[in-house]
């Protein structure tokens, strides 16, 4: 690179004077940290981000406001998202795209938000609730443009094995109509009152600016978690499609349970519901797959969930399947909204264990899909702010009995497909929901149960389909690999939250694995260059007598630095582990030259703790004691005064820290052959 300081070796210096110099090369004096400090200084402030293009005319003066005016107008746009996107809104280019896609979405979201609700052992209603409320405040507070939230299956699972757990239905099961109406304002409670904590502990987050945290749910953990918690919805509700009024299995080896229960109970099914059930996955099942072969030639996705719906209502009435074959119906929907009011708070210290895994499942999955459309589309979201958004909703819903809520996997596919552009199309979606609640209700009173079990096996094939990526993931990553097995046998054997922490455990272990494993690598000169790679990489790397360049390229932390450790001592013959004398890594000649100059490079070394440090001020000492003189090149600033504030320059002069490999090793062999030129070379 044009005007970088390189070093290859000066000329007559035992070995390296054979090496041809590179083309082009000049000479100069080896740099030290402070030497550079003295001729550059410091480095010059970050520019300021360009101004955002001014909006539209109605707009600008709102606009030009809230950029230049006082602290509050700042904060406010910088909290409510439409400030900055709606000026700017193309309403010919986006607008029937927006439109399109939110109706759409609507459409799909009624059936499934009835679904979803039974999934949380709670009234079908209390699904169209959680598929308005949430999406209306995140139209408002959150920055993917493309994300569509409302209910979730694994939220939904979670939640009603907490649910389950919390509120259980009597041994007998023999409930009267008033019997039953408490249980579900019990169960409801308790599933709004889960919103509310995974709201407050998502607040919190944001209060501490913990958006980073969604980090730590790596991409294997992710899928693999939905991907057994589609296994978890499908056996759930097998119970549901063969008509068994079985009790929900909850905790680990439910799934196992659950299968056992129905093989027990198989010859009590219901041959209605077993045939509603079979033919509600026919239609359902090949409108999916047609949805998604077809899916550049289709104007919009055939809405399959709402047709079958209709289909099995008008069944149901025209054939009363509900009084001549006792199949379960979903009744009447109450019309407008609850009244809002406060969860039970006493419940919070109870539900706090479960809120937790929810609040994080519900950001990871929400952050990580916002980011792959982000990236798609290339605009940019903010973590913290997805944080805020998902915190409000989930916190403000609960007031109207929601449970908890994130975004989802079908419908955000459902709304790129259809042509959304914006978060405009939540508020159509909204209008759609909005219709049902106020007066389309009573039209779905006929609905089977089977359906709704139906609509919620065939929404999660895109998370069955994830299992798809598992050849390509082994060839890219074994590591990786073995994350979303572990993590995915986990979900499956113990459940979705344990399952959760396996994987998060497993996988914060693979990256702690992987800074144990790292080897210190020796370099050497490349012949004609100025570059320094390692040693075992060719044989026409060249190795000067009595200098030793190593590399370590891993972070030292209290891990690491007892590999750090013997490493060293066996490259440079300290202590025990020095006895033995190390392999040769270039010529035989050179490798038997005692080391009396060592150059480390920092650079792979990212971070040091204080056990890290104390390791490398030891390190010189014994260096000093042995006679051998170390020259550390390239840190990192961060680390280099992380060294220095352990007593690193007590050991050290100035003169051994060196902005890069050619320099040290120049000054190196210097130091070994004193008649040679003072000099390096640099490419120009």
């Amino acid at each position: 690179m044009s005007g970088l300081p390189g070093a290859g070796t000066c000329p007559g210096l035992g070995e390296a004077s054979d090496l041809k110099s590179p083309l082009g090369a000049k000479f100069r004096e080896p740099l030290t940290e402070a030497r550079f400090q003295q001729l550059f200084g410091d480095a010059e402030p970050e520019p300021e981000l360009p101004a955002e293009p001014r909006g539209s005319r109605p707009c600008g003066r709102w606009a030009r406001w809230a950029r230049s005016g006082p602290g509050a107008g700042r904060l406010l746009r910088a909290r409510l998202p439409p400030l900055r996107w709606l000026p700017r809104y193309r309403w010919r280019a986006w607008l029937l795209g927006d439109a399109v896609a939110g109706v759409t979405v609507g459409i799909v979201h009624v059936p499934q938000g009835m679904a979803f609700a039974l999934l949380t052992s709670v009234p079908p209603v209390f699904g169209l609730y959680t598929s308005f409320f949430p999406v209306l405040i995140y139209t408002l507070l959150g920055t993917g443009r493309h994300l569509s939230t409302g209910t979730f299956a694994v939220l939904s699972l979670m939640t009603g094995s907490a649910v389950e757990r919390l509120v259980p239905e009597p041994l007998g099961g023999n409930l009267s109509a008033i019997g039953r109406e408490e249980l579900d304002a019990q169960r409801v409670g308790a599933a709004a009152a889960l919103a509310f904590a995974s709201g407050a502990l998502m607040l919190g987050m944001f209060a501490l600016q913990l958006g980073v945290l969604s980090t730590f749910l790596s991409e294997p953990v992710v899928k693999a978690l939905t991907s057994g918690a589609a296994l978890h919805v499908l056996v759930s509700q097998l119970p549901s499609l063969l008509g068994l009024p079985l009790p929900r299995q909850i905790g680990c080896f439910a799934l196992f349970k659950t299968l056992a229960a129905v093989l027990t109970a198989l010859p009590r099914s219901s041959p209605a519901e077993l045939t509603i059930s079979a033919l509600s996955l026919a239609l359902l099942v090949p409108v999916k797959e047609l949805n998604v072969r077809f899916r550049d030639r289709l104007p919009t996705p055939i809405p399959g969930e709402i047709v079958m719906v209709l289909l099995a209502s008008v069944l149901c009435f025209t054939s009363s399947l509900d009084t001549r074959y006792n199949v379960q119906i979903v009744g009447l929907l109450p019309g407008g909204f609850p009244q809002p009011h406060l969860p039970n708070l006493a419940e919070l210290p109870r539900i706090l264990a479960d809120s937790l895994p929810i609040a994080l499942v519900a950001f990871a999955v929400s952050a990580s899909l916002a980011s792959i459309y982000a990236d798609k589309y290339s605009y940019t979201i903010d973590s913290n702010q997805e944080l805020l958004a998902h915190g409000v909703s989930n916190l403000i819903s609960s007031l109207f009995s929601c449970f908890p809520n994130s975004a989802t996997l079908a419908t955000t596919s459902l709304l790129v497909d259809a042509g959304g552009n914006t978060q405009l199309a939540g508020l159509f979606s909204c209008i759609v929901v909005l219709s049902v609640l106020l007066w389309l209700g009573p039209f779905f009173y006929y609905l089977p149960k089977a359906v709704l079990a139906c609509i919620n096996i065939s929404s999660m094939r895109q998370m069955f389909f994830q299992m798809q990526e598992l050849p390509q993931l082994w060839r890219i990553s074994r590591m990786d690999f073995a994350v979303w097995m572990v993590t995915w046998v986990a979900v499956v054997i113990l459940s979705v939250d344990l399952g959760l922490a396996v994987g998060v455990v497993f996988s914060m272990m693979t990256v702690v694995c992987r800074t144990q494993r790292v080897q210190c690598l020796a370099l050497g000169l490349a012949e004609g260059t100025e570059l320094y790679k390692p040693l075992r990489e060719s044989h026409k790397l060249r190795k000067a007598r009595g200098l030793c360049v190593l590399s370590y390229p891993a972070p030292l932390y209290f891990g690491t630095r007892g590999q750090f450790r013997r490493t060293l001592e066996w490259q440079l013959g300290l202590g025990e582990a020095g006895k033995e004398a190390p392999k040769a890594d270039g010529p035989p000649d050179a490798a038997a030259e005692p080391v009396r100059v060592v150059v480390l490079d920092c650079s792979g070394i990212t971070f040091v703790d204080a056990a890290g440090a104390r390791e490398v001020v030891q390190l010189a000492s014994r260096c000093r004691d042995a006679g051998i003189h170390l020259l550390l090149a390239q840190c990192h600033a961060s680390v280099l005064g992380t060294l220095t504030q352990a007593g690193l320059l007590d050991r050290v002069t100035p003169e051994q820290l060196f902005v890069s490999v050619q320099d040290a090793a120049a000054h190196a062999l210097e130091r070994l052959e004193p008649t040679g030129p003072k000099t390096c070379t640099v490419w120009v």
